[in-house]
């Protein structure tokens, strides 16, 4: 397998109901982890793309959080129907995708 160009990071991390931080896991991370993959190969992206899911990776309030790299573009409230625009736009395109985008101001 080639290098791929992008790897895509999923955070799956689950944390018990009601926990105040909240979890991607508890937002449908799964699905998202599996509609990507689903895409990779529906597009024939293997190569192209690589996918990893994460533990924690900070930002649990804007879950379901995806990673872009080398990028290093960070997507917020990732939903299913957003998985198609982030391969087409993102992936295939290289054009990240601003309205999803956790930007610096938003780290605090």
């Amino acid at each position: 397998m080639p290098k791929p160009a992008y790897h895509i990071l999923v955070c799956t991390n689950q944390r018990p109901p009601g926990h105040p931080r909240g979890s991607c896991g508890e937002n449908n991370a799964m699905e998202i982890f599996e509609k990507i993959g689903m895409g990779i190969e529906q597009k024939n992206l293997f190569g192209k793309a690589m996918l990893t899911t994460t533990g924690c990776m900070g930002p649990c309030s804007m879950g379901p959080v995806v990673v872009v790299y080398p990028d290093g573009v960070w997507y917020k409230g990732v939903k299913a129907d957003d998985v198609e625009e982030i391969l087409e736009s993102h992936i295939i395109n290289g054009k990240k995708i601003e309205r999803l985008e956790i930007s610096d101001d938003m780290w605090g």
